[in-house]
C-alpha cells in the first residue's frame, strides 16, 4: 500500500480534493478510477517525453505504467481556480528512486467533473533526497 503525505488544505474546495484523490490513485495504480474522470478525448502532455490523446491512450499508457510500483507519495501543494488545477510533490518509488512532480490540470468545466487535459513535468531527485 502506498504511504499517503499531504499538506492539508482549508477542506473547502471540492476540486482540490478532487485533484488530491486524482493523485493518490495515480501513485496507486487505481487505473478504473482515472479513467472514470477524464474526459473521451483527454490530452496528456508529459513535458519531454510524449503527448497521450484520447482516453483509449490514456488508458494503455496507465496500463504501461502498472509495473512501476510507488511506496510513497508526498503531496505537497494542491491548486484551484476556475477550469484549472495543479498539484506537486514527491513520488517514492518501491526501488527508493524519487521524482518530483508538477500537474496542471484544464477541467471540462468549473465543476471539476472530468480533467480534458493534463500537463506533467517529472524530475528524478538527485541522491534519492528530496528537495
Amino acid at each position: 500500500m502506498v504511504k499517503i503525505i499531504s499538506t492539508p488544505n482549508c477542506g473547502n474546495s471540492p476540486k482540490m480534493e478532487f485533484i488530491k484523490q486524482f493523485n493518490i490513485d495515480f501513485a496507486e495504480g487505481n487505473i478504473s478510477y482515472l479513467t472514470d474522470r477524464v474526459t473521451d478525448d483527454i490530452i496528456w502532455q508529459i513535458i519531454g517525453d510524449k503527448i497521450i490523446v484520447g482516453k483509449t491512450n490514456f488508458v494503455k499508457a496507465m496500463e504501461e505504467m502498472k509495473s512501476i510500483k510507488v511506496s510513497e507519495l508526498t503531496i505537497t501543494q494542491v491548486l484551484s481556480h476556475g477550469k484549472v488545477g495543479a498539484a506537486h510533490g514527491i513520488i517514492t518509488l518501491d526501488n527508493g528512486e524519487q521524482y518530483g512532480f508538477s500537474d496542471f490540470y484544464d477541467f471540462h468545466g468549473a465543476k471539476a467533473i472530468k480533467i480534458k487535459k493534463i500537463t506533467s513535468y517529472s524530475i528524478k531527485c538527485n541522491d534519492n533526497k528530496s528537495v
